[in-house]
């Protein structure tokens, strides 16, 4: 995966944020399959995309309640 930044190369030193930029690429992808569009969409205002990253994160809350229960 080649990667830039202002049009220069990202360095691939840093396998860790190697490993989250594809997963982000992927997610996107996968996104774009099941929707068939992706964030630069126009037909959500800032309200519904606040809706949406609250779902997102209430979703979190209860995963990491779930994880907790198992520890």
């Amino acid at each position: 995966m080649n990667i830039t930044h202002e049009q220069e190369p990202i360095k691939q030193e840093d396998s860790i944020l190697l490993a989250v930029m594809a997963k982000y690429y992927e997610r996107s992808k996968r996104g774009q399959a099941k929707y068939g569009t992706n964030l630069d969409r126009k037909d959500i205002d800032l309200e519904g995309w606040l809706d949406h990253l609250q779902e997102e994160l209430m979703d979190a809350t209860l995963y990491i309640e779930k994880l907790k229960k198992e520890i």
